[in-house]
């Protein structure tokens, strides 16, 4: 019904020149017969006010696109769990299957909903309708707020005690983790597409710097070793590389906008982007969310605890953004900030007071929307390039040594290293998160992330991804740490 229904509403999902031209060529063989004037057609194709068919409604052919994404979402993160991979794999995969569906079948038919390099014109239309009815930019626009909810939630499970109680060691570990990916992706980079802008050698090493926390921590719960100190100290490091890392984005990100490295202008985007992520450590520290959340509390309705995390959550990412920051960061650091103590204490009248829980089902919306997008952004007609292969080999190799570079950091006698290692590899959402931002900025006139840049990146994220969760459970299960030992041998001795 609903493949029924998406080929009969085609012809209001096509472009307006499209079928323009379709009916000018077909006016033109039937020597003139029944040519529409100028105006009807007009009314028939793109008039989302046009009230004589039940499908002429602006929002179906996006509801229709979400249907899409989101059936295909779950069939693929489910196929993807089933032989053990994260799903946002299989959300990613199905991403690149459906923007590569006209290559792969000859079918233009999802062409109209998710092809996105004509959904944003240069300049912006003066007429809001114009953008507002352009359905690939309303799917975007979903995911772009998919992806602030995504960094949201990752801040919420972060907890700054917890990145200060495992010490020096995850510290270390974090900054290796952030400089050795940087210099090795920027090298990479240099050597394999020389011709590239310096712009784009560094924003590669940026983009090598991420680490996925959640990938990690899921793999290391499902092992049964998320006590373990290695495990700790891999969870604490990787919050910290996160942390580094969004500043080294606003940091790149600031450079290129500038369009030259200047000392008092890398000074001024460092000072800006550790200054703001300060003063969301102070709004913490001086109880602003338990205040907003407290007053909250005194409100009649539904969703109150949800509202208010909202508000606070992209309250900061407009402010980041208004400041030459990413909205990704105020988001993430509005998650934070904000600790279950804010609202609990204060909200024990509401029906769930677990904000993640209740965030659950707009990020089971919005989040799979992100990473099914990001996929639809792979050309798969671009790895015709041999530059494409060569590059996204290069990258994953250093991406995957640049993070073994970081186990030196371990500084305790006796713990498993390399396990530590591993668990830095993973480069899930957060990769796709950084890359996502690279082709948003422009350098002389062209994305500094492009179309084969772009999924070169996207293949070393799968890959990295891929491989983290066989190869942290040999490294974990398979040898046991001196840290293990004592306590093997004290249940030895009592026996």
């Amino acid at each position: 019904m609903l493949a029924l229904a998406a080929i009969h509403d085609f012809r209001l999902l096509v472009p307006q020149g499209l079928i323009a031209d379709e009916q000018t060529t077909t006016s033109a063989a039937q020597d003139g017969e029944n040519e529409p004037t100028e105006s009807e057609a007009g009314h028939t194709v793109a008039d989302p006010h046009h009230s004589g068919g039940g499908h002429s409604d602006p929002v179906a052919p996006v509801l229709l696109g979400i249907v899409v994404i989101l059936l295909a979402a779950k069939i693929g993160g489910d196929l993807f769990e089933r032989v053990g991979m994260p799903a946002v794999l299989g959300e990613l995969a199905v991403g690149i299957v459906i923007g590569n569906f006209a290559l792969l079948t000859g079918w233009h038919v999802l062409e109209p909903i998710f092809n996105l390099p004509n959904a944003y014109p240069d300049p912006l239309p003066h007429d809001p309708k114009e953008l507002f009815y352009n359905t690939p930019a309303m799917l975007d626009i979903l995911a772009r707020i998919g992806v602030i909810l995504l960094l949201f939630e990752v801040g919420l499970e972060s907890r700054i005690h917890e990145m200060m109680s495992v010490g020096v060691s995850s510290l270390n570990v974090a900054i290796l983790g952030v400089v050795a990916p940087m210099a090795l992706g920027f090298g990479a980079g240099m050597l394999v597409i020389p011709e590239a802008g310096w712009q784009v050698h560094a924003f590669i090493g940026a983009t090598l710097c991420a680490t996925s926390v959640g990938i990690t921590a899921r793999v290391l719960k499902d092992i049964g070793c998320a006590q373990k100190r290695e495990s700790k100290i891999i969870l604490g490091a990787a919050v910290i590389d996160d942390v580094l890392g969004l500043i080294v984005l606003a940091v790149v990100s600031g450079v290129i906008r500038e369009g030259e490295i200047r000392l008092m202008g890398l000074a001024q985007i460092v000072g800006l982007s550790l200054g703001f992520l300060a003063v969301a450590l102070i709004l913490g520290a001086v109880q602003l969310p338990r205040a907003m959340f407290r007053g909250a509390s005194f409100l009649r309705g539904h969703g109150l605890l949800v509202v208010t995390a909202l508000v606070i959550c992209f309250g900061f990412s407009y402010a980041a953004n208004m400041v030459g920051l990413a909205p990704i960061i105020g988001a993430f650091a509005a998650g934070l900030i904000l600790e279950g103590a804010h609202y609990r204490e204060v909200g024990k009248r509401w029906e769930n007071n677990n904000l993640e829980e209740a965030l659950s089902p707009l990020s089971a919306l919005l989040v799979p929307i992100f990473f099914v997008e990001m996929g639809v952004q792979v050309e798969l007609a671009s790895f015709q390039e041999p530059s494409v292969w060569s590059l996204a080999a290069a990258i994953t190799v250093v991406a995957i040594i640049g993070k073994q570079v970081c186990s030196f950091g371990v500084m305790e006698k006796g713990l498993n290293k390399v396990a530590v290692g591993i668990g830095m590899i993973p480069r899930g959402e957060v990769g796709l998160i950084f890359a996502n931002e690279g082709r948003k900025l422009v350098a002389d006139g062209e994305p500094v992330i492009n179309k084969g840049t772009y999924s070169a990146v996207v293949v070393m994220v799968m890959i990295t991804t891929m491989i983290t969760p066989p190869l942290l459970k040999w490294s974990l299960t398979g040898k046991k740490s001196a840290a293990d030992e004592p306590a093997d041998e004290t249940e030895s001795n009592s026996t």
